[in-house]
């Protein structure tokens, strides 16, 4: 299979997927926890293709099975899986001993406290065949100031989920939540992700931040190794002229970051800039479909409009073209 190079912050030269890790049950698989929508690409449907594209097998379990998101005008209908029938689907994972194939767990949307603690539960029977296993935990709980989970979830997340991250990575707002402070400077990001930091986490991402200026948003890294701690930043341009926010963008990072983080051997820089770089090219592509008259503000944008085009998107993903480098702090 062909080799394909990409140029890391620090000058190492590191393989695409088409050189994955091995595990000793075959390539990494990864076990999905979070929402589905029939139509759309939010939570599973935003995360599982981009892992598989990148060359993870992916099994995903579906928190809930939605029509479509619910920011649609007529609303949405379908099923919530319960926290008892979590735990039976996994039970039959257990059963035939496929819960030991896996090298990482995703995390991501989550409706209720009962629910969340039976991650945590499938997370220590995952730990107890595999204890290099990754958890990656993107906490989903709200976005530009709304909490849009029950607020029970915050505590949970708070005191038993975040302390059993190796990765994660909130919003903005997810931070300041978990925290109980607000960012309003560089200096309070990493504060904030030293908080992280003490309960447990290994890697605390955050995608975008409104730290920037008008035309740009600032993404940061922290990485604690064992000589320190490794800080990056990366400045983003803003896409859409600020007047079309995308759904599922979240989800993505979360799994992009997944995927390069191991693809990169735990090389933080160069896990950001890739994933960045895809995450901006899918949007330059969702743009792309959007009528003129939107992007200027003429005519209100549908949601169907903002939906990502992930499937166009495929040779961004599974090539991204690094245009965007990030500064080691």
């Amino acid at each position: 299979m062909m080799s394909v190079y990409f140029q890391p912050p620090c000058g190492k030269r590191i393989h695409t997927h088409s050189q994955i890790t091995m595990t000793s049950s075959g390539f990494n698989r990864v076990l999905s926890i979070q929402s589905h929508v029939v139509h759309g690409h939010v939570g599973n449907k935003s995360a599982v293709f981009p892992l598989q594209v990148l060359g993870f097998e992916v099994d995903q379990i579906n928190s809930v099975q939605f029509s479509n998101h619910t920011g649609y005008k007529n609303g949405f209908k379908g099923q919530v899986l319960n926290e008892k029938e979590l735990a039976d689907v996994y039970s039959g994972l257990v059963d035939n001993d496929l819960h030991k194939l896996y090298t990482h767990l995703l995390t991501g949307y989550v409706g209720n406290p009962a629910f969340l603690r039976g991650i945590a539960n499938i997370l220590k029977s995952l730990r107890d065949v595999n204890e290099k296993l990754v958890y990656v935990c993107d906490p989903v709980m709200g976005d530009d100031g709304i909490m849009y989970v029950p607020k029970e979830l915050l505590p949970i997340y708070r005191d038993e989920i975040v302390p059993l991250a190796d990765i994660i990575t909130p919003n903005q707002y997810e931070v300041e939540l978990l925290t109980g402070k607000p960012i309003k400077s560089e200096a309070d990001i990493w504060e904030a992700m030293q908080w992280f930091h003490e309960r447990g986490v290994r890697t605390v991402a955050i995608s975008s931040s409104e730290l920037g200026s008008n035309e740009t948003l600032l993404a940061y890294v922290s990485n604690r190794i064992a000589t320190g701690t490794e800080r990056y930043r990366l400045t983003i341009p803003k896409q859409g002229n600020n007047v079309i926010r995308f759904t599922g963008t979240g989800d993505l990072f979360a799994s992009l970051f997944l995927a390069h983080s191991a693809l990169t051997n735990l090389d933080m820089g160069a896990t950001l800039e890739r994933a960045i770089a895809t995450l901006q090219a899918v949007i330059t592509k969702t743009l792309h479909f959007i009528p003129d008259q939107v992007l200027q503000g003429k005519v209100p944008v549908t949601s169907q409009q903002r939906e990502l085009k992930l499937i166009q998107s495929k040779n961004e993903i599974e090539y991204p073209k690094i245009t965007l480098k990030c500064e080691k702090l």
